[in-house]
């Protein structure tokens, strides 16, 4: 399973790390991506970013683009998503999951964890 952390309240313009962690799984028999996706209130979920744990390479939806960085440590089989500035679009709850790839809508097949919440306000 995933466990996350970092979710918390910042001002606009703030930042924050979210961990996710994987229990019980092995890196390619189980899964080689790790990422995630929001939901906000009254809206649909969007997926927010993708990393392959393998080589590294990311992917981003459009609005995260250039303010979140998302990394790996395989050792410790987790990913952190780095949020930088902030805004009130960005609010949500936060969930973590794996696949075997990362696809191009962002959506995830595999294990996802039960999420954080990510607050913005001043």
């Amino acid at each position: 399973h995933l466990v996350e952390s970092g979710g918390g309240l910042v001002q606009p313009g703030g930042s924050l790390r979210l961990s996710c962690t994987v229990y019980g799984a092995t890196l390619e028999a189980d899964y080689n991506v790790m990422g995630g996706f929001r939901q906000a209130p009254g809206k649909g979920r969007e997926g927010v970013s993708c990393i392959n744990m393998n080589d590294g390479i990311t992917d981003y939806t459009d609005s995260v683009k250039g303010r979140f960085t998302i990394s790996r440590d395989n050792a410790k089989k987790t990913a952190y998503l780095e949020m930088n500035s902030l805004t009130p679009e960005d609010p949500a709850h936060y969930r973590c999951a794996t696949d075997y790839l990362c696809k191009t809508d962002l959506t995830f097949s595999g294990y996802w964890g039960q999420g954080t919440q990510v607050t913005v306000s001043s």
